[in-house]
């Protein structure tokens, strides 16, 4: 007998093999334009007048998308929907070319007066590391691998 079974593919459902892939990440936003800004600073390709319409999608290198709604958007087909409280429930890491850059960049966002919650420091899993919160809150990792 093999462990094939450990790393077979989907489950069958209903007579068909199902294989869900990770295609998106969705960001609900309180201000619509003022996330659009950090993630631009972080280097996202959003077009120009997306801040007009309440509804965003980009492609990121990879093939996935991040989209953000705003609040009004969630709660237009949830209406019992209320904010998160308390702790990160989603953390977005962006690698850095190098530790410098981590730092650079860390410093970018800060000086355009978004909250830094870790200062760039040398992590002991061996990287550069720093945490920025995205005008909602939300924590976002900025990383390298330690210069060697």
């Amino acid at each position: 007998m093999t462990d094939s079974y450990k790393t077979g593919g989907g489950r069958p459902v209903y007579g068909r093999i199902m294989t869900p892939r990770l295609d998106a990440i969705g960001i609900t936003t309180a201000d619509l334009p003022a996330s659009l800004a950090f993630y631009r600073l972080l280097g996202l390709d959003i077009p120009d007048g997306a801040e007009s319409v309440p509804h965003v999608e980009v492609t990121l290198p990879g093939g996935q998308r991040l989209l953000w709604d705003t609040e009004d958007v969630v709660r237009s087909f949830d209406p019992a929907w209320s904010g998160p409280k308390g702790g990160e429930r989603l953390g977005l890491a962006f690698l850095c070319d190098s530790p410098a850059e981590v730092d650079a960049v860390y410093a970018e966002l800060t000086g355009a007066g978004h909250r830094g919650h870790l200062k760039p420091w040398d992590a002991v899993w061996g990287q550069r590391y720093a945490v920025v919160l995205d005008p909602d809150g939300c924590a976002v990792s900025l990383f390298a691998p330690a210069a060697g």
